[in-house]
């Protein structure tokens, strides 16, 4: 987080950036948001979802779903679509993310009737997760949710199954790498993660990006590389239609985005300057990840 913050600031004091790009990862945004606010120079986020950092001021943006809905999605998935009514939990002390969609998915499935049965802590960087997933395993869960970036999600999957759980494995945006699999390997095959795209989208724009994505870097684009074209398209949009090329020209452009057909999806910048959309659900099989449905509000 420092880093980010040493960057943003030279950026803006000795560069003199008009607009920034980033952050990725929420706690990360969350140190860089204060300065790109200090000096009120527009900041959009492609997929930071902790919803403190579009409250940290008015010159801050993402093109992203935050914790909040997000959270809740895949709680109304487990308990309305798959039909389990046992949680556990295990999730990242050191992340804003992790503990802010661990919080909503709590909420949200006690709600609709569901219990957590075993709610465990880790830090980002542990690899040894056992005595986590032993006292989950005795609680013997329906599923388990695993709110956190895909380098441990992969590790916890692989301990999991060495431990003989069973549980349908859940997850966020933040699983959404190629690495999933060389970590996680067969382990992470069947789980769902809630994701900001998926491949399998039949819009348009969507179709269009992985196209133009695979002729330029020979590979399949991630949501991560879907979300952070579409937050450079954002901008783009709003420094051509901005009436000067200033900081609060621009901040006014990206407030009035509506519909704008992204690769991720519509996308309409709502008051809080966060995005109103559609999460996607996908399933890991094999290498790939199948579309399984869209869920809104």
């Amino acid at each position: 987080p420092e880093e980010a913050a040493a960057v943003v600031k030279k950026l803006i004091t000795q560069d003199n950036v008009i607009a920034i790009l980033g952050e990725v990862a929420s706690t990360r945004s969350l140190a860089a948001a204060p300065i790109a606010q200090k000096y009120k120079i527009p900041m959009v986020s492609p997929s930071s979802t902790n919803p403190k950092v579009t409250q940290v001021g008015d010159y801050i943006f993402r093109v992203c779903f935050i914790d909040p809905f997000q959270g809740p999605v895949m709680a109304r998935f487990a308990h309305d679509n798959l039909k389990l009514s046992k949680v556990a939990i295990l999730k990242d002390l050191k992340s804003d993310y992790s503990l802010g969609l661990a919080e909503f998915f709590t909420s949200k499935f006690k709600e609709l009737g569901g219990q957590i049965v075993s709610e465990q802590n880790f830090q980002t960087g542990d690899s040894d997760f056992k005595g986590q997933l032993t006292r989950i395993r005795s609680a013997n869960p329906d599923a388990l949710f695993i709110p956190a970036y895909y380098t441990e999600v992969g590790l916890i999957a692989r301990q999991a199954r060495q431990l003989g759980i069973k549980a349908v494995l859940l997850g966020g945006d933040g699983w959404d790498s190629p690495k999933l699999f060389e970590i996680g390997q067969d382990a992470v095959n069947g789980a769902y993660f809630s994701n900001h795209y998926a491949s399998e989208s039949p819009n348009p724009a969507t179709q269009k990006f992985i196209k133009d994505y695979k002729a330029k870097f020979n590979e399949s684009p991630d949501g991560l590389s879907a979300a952070g074209y579409d937050a450079a398209m954002i901008l783009l949009n709003a420094i051509e239609k901005a009436a000067d090329l200033t900081p609060d020209g621009i901040r006014a452009q990206l407030a009035s985005t509506k519909d704008f057909e992204g690769a991720t999806g519509k996308i309409t910048i709502n008051g809080e300057r966060n995005a109103d959309k559609d999460a996607f659900i996908v399933k890991v099989e094999g290498k790939a990840l199948k579309f399984v449905t869209l869920l809104g509000p």
